[in-house]
């Protein structure tokens, strides 16, 4: 309470116990003297009919009134016009809608910053390479039109083979073919597969003996021993860890560059999934240097049982911008890369493989049980990495297990992707109180592959079960794993309630869940999931004025005009990050 409040409220008793006790009458009037607590004055008042609170207290607000940062008001017109000052800014929504800023549930916010100087190798709608010779072309031009001097590394991103004509990797063959005078490495649109040159291979010391790493596997030629170029899942490491760190200046760059991104789609909150520690380290110096616009939520990367975690203090507390959030594992691959670790086959296995194959888990059991013991034993909030539905069987059983023991955490452990997720596994996830995360933008960009090669018609119409999960009152997010897509959450919205894929059709109809709850799934669910419902997700009072302002209201709109939704202006702790004019 605001110390001129407190200071007031005895006086306020004190006059009305005297008055009554004196005899209170209907036409008698408490002293005009007693004094009234003043309102607090708005640095800015949001006006309008189409404000979504997603609190089901104020459905029908007509207002929002802000000041220093944080939501003082929310109510009727006239309720929040009391808030009115001689300095208080208002902005009339018109047939705008308000809502809160929507949380990046799930992302890799140093990787996006990283790879904005890449060179861009997706398919449409987010790049234009459609064939091997686009990404040939696409390379040299980059090359040739930067100056690049020969030695120097040359990295792309984004490339897809399901999507492209030849339906398959570049090989070391093709990128040869663009240069034998520049290391060259090519990140899959997954992130868990990539393609070198032989002076990539070379650099990260691949050859002919060198044997596949645990987690991981160096793809060959058909002498079964020369490396093809395409490496998977951990054997990527070798080379990713030669390619050239950005200077200080650079890094800062990006983070501001991926700032501006995230805001662009309406994000107050963006996360940091899988962090080393020195991009870590970044992030609170950009913090520290004021140079963070946004909310950065950072989750350590736990990459084996030995590894020390930063101190527990360390944890959930927000310094500035900055809170690390916790702890991340990455315990198998992608569906789309077929790495993922299934129960059953794949519906085509990838070539070179039998007909057996369903993917690989990125650890033995033990090492996975060690590894979820030691986050929770740490008491900090787990995020883990499971694709498949083998893997997340080993997920649940390992966090059953130290739930056993005692050993609990913070509890809300989450499944991140939770693309394969059973119907079995959901009932156990419920018991457990975990959260499944899922990667719902799947269904529009590979959600064909996942029916027509990756799983089949049966088990591709129920990636990214959230109507399972709701019928079963399981509270669960959505995201864009950024930037393996790029952070559209209004495409994300779409994605989770409408599930049209690429080519039109409707995958899993019966997995649709409604616009409200997608909603959801962006904004106070995800606040839940990163433990700060008590500050955002919502527009109520007292929590941060974290805003998005669309064009139009999403929960009024026809569903097939959801993707015309443009994000025109993004608050983050009251202050304006992105204004679409």
């Amino acid at each position: 309470m605001p110390i001129h409040i407190q200071k007031l409220v005895p006086t306020f008793v004190a006059g009305v116990a005297f008055s009554c006790l004196a005899g209170c009458a209907a036409n008698e009037r408490v002293d005009a003297s007693i004094p009234t607590p003043q309102v607090q004055v708005a640095d800015r008042i949001y006006l309008g009919e189409n404000i979504v609170t997603m609190d089901p207290d104020t459905q029908n607000s007509q207002g929002v009134a802000v000041a220093d940062g944080k939501i003082i008001a929310v109510g009727t017109q006239a309720d929040i016009l009391r808030h009115k000052g001689a300095t208080s800014e208002i902005l009339e929504l018109g047939s705008k809608a308000l809502l809160p800023g929507f949380i990046d549930a799930h992302g890799h916010f140093t990787f996006q910053a990283m790879l904005l100087s890449a060179v861009n190798l997706s398919s449409p709608p987010v790049g234009q390479v459609t064939n091997i010779e686009d990404l040939k072309n696409t390379l040299k031009s980059h090359i040739a039109s930067k100056s690049i001097p020969k030695g120097q590394w040359v990295v792309g991103y984004g490339y897809d083979e399901s999507l492209m004509s030849e339906g398959r990797h570049p090989t070391r063959t093709d990128l040869d073919a663009i240069s034998n005078d520049h290391p060259i490495y090519l990140l899959h649109v997954s992130g868990h597969l990539g393609s070198g040159n032989s002076l990539a291979l070379q650099a990260g010391d691949i050859g002919p003996d060198s044997p596949d790493p645990e987690g991981g596997v160096i793809r060959r030629m058909a002498d079964g021993k020369t490396p093809n170029g395409v490496l998977e899942e951990r054997a990527q490491y070798a080379v990713q860890k030669k390619l050239p760190t950005p200077t200080p200046q650079q890094a800062l760059a990006g983070l501001a560059a991926a700032q501006k991104l995230y805001a662009s789609y309406g994000i107050t909150t963006v996360q940091d999934g899988a962090a080393s520690q020195p991009s870590i380290d970044l992030v609170r110096a950009a913090n520290a240097q004021g140079l963070l616009s946004l909310d950065i939520v950072s989750y350590f990367y736990l990459q084996k049982p030995e590894q020390p975690l930063p101190p527990e203090d360390e944890f959930g507390q927000y310094s500035g911008r900055f809170k690390l959030g916790g702890v991340k594992l990455v315990l198998d691959g992608s569906p789309q890369g077929k790495t993922a670790f299934l129960s059953k086959p794949f519906h085509v296995v990838p070539d070179g493989q039998k007909t057996d194959y369903r993917g690989y888990p990125n650890y033995p059991t033990d090492k996975v049980n060690a590894m979820v013991s030691k986050v929770l034993s740490h008491n900090v909030p787990m995020l883990a990495h499971a694709n498949g539905d083998a893997m997340g069987d080993i997920l649940i059983n390992a966090v059953s297990s130290a739930h056993s023991k005692g050993i609990k955490g913070q509890g809300r452990s989450v499944m991140i992707h939770a693309q394969t997720v059973r119907e079995d596994q959901l009932d156990r996830m419920a018991e457990l109180g975990m959260i499944p995360s899922f990667f719902s933008s799947h269904v529009f960009f590979w959600g064909d592959y996942h029916r027509d090669s990756v799983l089949g018609p049966v088990r591709g119409a129920r990636i990214s079960p959230a109507k399972s999960a709701l019928d079963r009152n399981i509270i669960f997010t959505t995201h864009n794993d950024a930037p393996i897509v790029p952070p559209d959450m209004i495409r994300l919205l779409w994605a989770t309630s409408q599930r049209e894929t690429r080519s039109g059709k409707i995958l899993g109809a019966e997995q649709r869940v409604s616009i409200y709850d997608a909603l959801k799934s962006m904004t106070i669910n995800a606040a839940y999931q990163n433990f700060e419902e008590g500050i955002k997700g919502s527009i109520e009072v007292g929590k941060h004025a974290d805003f998005v302002i669309l064009s139009g209201n999403p929960l009024t709109l026809p569903p097939a005009e959801l993707l015309q939704l443009k994000v025109m202006k993004t608050i983050s702790r009251g202050k304006t990050v992105f204004s679409a004019n």
